[in-house]
């Protein structure tokens, strides 16, 4: 071989030998480069591995602990639940003894609301007791008249009737005993039932009249309306228009006009046809006989005002005539028919008086108290 191609030789494994050099530095450098990183990950493992060993002591200790402490929990919890318990009976019983006390209020409430009742209606009866007594005391010496009033007429009665027998008998010559004593029991029956009618009635008047006047002196809620009528009825019918007017105590407080018999109609149209009062109902007409007279009572009824009002007038017994309230309203027809028919009192300008109950050919008024039935044995 040649020297030149030993040279060549040399050359190339002189080069061959700095590039595996090289490449043995270019290895060895990679190596270096990647060895931090693998010692960075043996070194996390070795973290990891640690922080789970340290975990799992830790969670060991810790169970271990939970353990021991868990009956103290428990009886912490049953404590709790106790008194949660307690708490609630407490409460319980708390609303059992208000609602107990609440409906034990209205009882005690209401016995002495009883009791103040009570009182007062005692209070009350025991005033109006006083007051019957005195006006039992200030009517006393009229009655004892009345009673020897009733002995004299009783006894004029008798007597006639004794005197009737007498004559009966002497004229009834070859009557029967019998027949005659059976005659004599009628009579007799019936002059007792008149009496005792007779009695009744001036008894009934005496007491009725009494309640009428006795009322009370408190001021009655229709008092305002009362004066307002009045008011009213003196400005357009005239200051003697009216006899009277009160409150009827007896009658719900109904304000009453007792009217005098020659403005009984005016009065009565102005009442019906006043903007203001505009009575335009009749409710009831009634007539009653207080044997020193008579009175007719018309009871109207003012939807605008919501009041009703008694309108009495008071009659002569031997003729009473009056005139008729048809022409103002309507609804007067029968019981002016009916007072006609019962009680003999005439309403002039009324368009069909007639006897309604009782026929034509009828005897007297039934409901006269002197009346006497045409036939003794009906």
């Amino acid at each position: 071989m040649s020297e030149k191609e030993d040279l060549a030789k040399q050359k190339a494994e002189a080069a061959a030998k700095a590039k595996a050099v090289a490449l043995a530095r270019k290895q060895a450098k990679e190596d270096d480069a990647e060895k931090p990183e693998v010692e960075t990950d043996i070194a996390k493992q070795k973290a990891e591995a640690a922080a789970k060993a340290k975990a799992v002591a830790l969670a060991r200790k810790q169970a271990k602990e939970d353990d021991a402490e868990k009956p103290e929990v428990e009886m912490d919890i049953a404590k709790q639940k106790a008194a949660a318990a307690a708490k609630a009976k407490a409460a319980a019983l708390a609303r059992k003894q208000a609602k107990a006390k609440s409906e034990e209020k209205p009882e005690v409430e209401m016995d002495i609301a009883k009791q103040k009742a009570a009182a007062a209606a005692k209070a009350k009866a025991a005033a109006l007791a006083r007051k019957r007594s005195k006006a039992k005391s200030e009517e006393k010496p009229e009655v004892e008249l009345d009673i020897a009033k009733q002995k004299a007429a009783a006894a004029a009665k008798a007597k006639a009737a004794a005197l009737a027998r007498k004559r009966s008998k002497e004229e009834a010559t070859g009557k029967p005993e019998v027949e005659m004593d059976a005659a004599k029991q009628k009579a007799a029956a019936a002059a007792a039932a008149k009496a005792k009618a007779a009695v009744a009635a001036k008894n009934r008047t005496a007491v009725k009249e009494s309640k009428e006047v006795n009322t009370p002196s408190e001021l009655s809620p229709n008092q305002s309306k009362l004066d307002q009528i009045v008011s009213a009825i003196e400005s357009h019918v005239g200051q003697g228009a009216l006899l009277e007017h009160y409150i009827n105590r007896l009658s719900k407080d109904v304000p009453t006009l007792v009217a005098n018999p020659d403005t009984y109609f005016s009065i009565a149209k102005f009442l019906r046809y006043d903007e203001l009062l505009n009575f335009s109902y009749l409710s009831e007409l009634h007539g009653t006989d207080f044997e020193s007279h008579m009175e007719i009572y018309v009871h109207l009824h003012s939807f605008k005002m919501n009041q009703s009002v008694a309108l009495k007038v008071k009659l002569d017994r031997d003729s009473p005539v009056i005139p008729s309230l048809v022409p103002l309203w309507s609804g007067a027809n029968w019981p002016e028919c009916e007072a006609y028919d019962l009680l003999g009192i005439n309403f002039y300008e009324h368009p069909d008086l007639k006897r309604i109950l009782l026929g034509e050919d009828w005897k007297g008024y039934p409901l006269r108290k002197d009346y006497q039935p045409y036939d003794v044995e009906v």
